[in-house]
């Protein structure tokens, strides 16, 4: 590939690569192959995904859809972009804190329409329209905090590392819940039972404390989890800005 050569993936979710095309102009295109492979995804899951059972959906053959796709890996590489879709505008006037703590929920809210979202292996910075959108819409919060930009970039990484952090591991331990809910209702008692106070001296601590003892409903837990350690982040971004700003 050539310097000024888009890669091939980057150069398929912005609709900027001519397939090439010999005879009648097929009836197939990117979009169809791409909104079947996601509702396919919502189903049944990621692991569902393939060429074939998308191929199928159409009512194609599989080598139909290798005129527009490459590879599975370029398809999901564009199921991910397109399924989290623009950000809502943000609202007008609103200070740096609030419009991210705005865009946090917002990706939340996005990824949960569609939580095979969160098995999609992250290979690359964020280069396809929608994700750049979501960029672009962060970063834009930050315009009036007189960070430079390359600290803007930071901050709104260390966020996006955050927020899909949390809701990958959120998704694994809802799966976990569903198949084990006791595990979780009873973990302060089992820890009593196993944490000798010489070994596990701090979580000993937090469980005498009575932390684990009140179970919670699990999406409630998860919301709180997530909004507090969203805040955590943020005091610390906004030190930062009174320090470097």
């Amino acid at each position: 590939m050539e310097n000024n050569e888009l890669p091939a993936d980057v150069a398929l979710m912005w609709r900027l690569r001519e397939t090439p095309r010999r005879g009648p102009k097929p009836s197939l295109t990117l979009d169809d192959i791409v909104a079947s492979a996601i509702a396919i995804a919502d189903a049944e899951g990621l692991a569902a995904v393939s060429m074939a059972r998308v191929a199928e959906r159409l009512g194609n053959s599989t080598m139909a859809l290798y005129r527009h796709v490459k590879s599975k890996d370029d398809l999901l590489v564009i199921m991910s972009d397109a399924a989290i879709e623009r950000p809502e505008p943000m609202p007008e006037g609103v200070d740096w804190r609030t419009g991210l703590t705005f865009w946090a929920d917002g990706v939340l809210t996005a990824i949960r329409r569609h939580p095979w979202y969160a098995k999609v292996p992250i290979s690359g910075p964020p280069a396809g329209p929608n994700n750049l959108a979501w960029f672009d819409s962060a970063l834009g919060v930050l315009a009036d905090t007189g960070l430079p930009e390359e600290a803007k970039v930071g901050v709104v990484m260390g966020l996006i590392t955050y927020v899909q952090g949390q809701i990958r591991m959120a998704f694994d331990l809802a799966a976990g819940y569903a198949d084990n809910p006791d595990a979780f209702q009873q973990f302060g008692a089992t820890l009593r039972k196993v944490a000798d106070p010489r070994v596990y001296p701090a979580v000993v601590r937090t469980v005498e404390a009575g932390v684990f003892d009140e179970v919670g409903s699990f999406e409630e837990d998860n919301e709180a989890d997530f909004d507090f350690g969203l805040q955590l982040y943020l005091d610390g971004v906004a030190a930062f800005i009174d320090r470097v700003g």
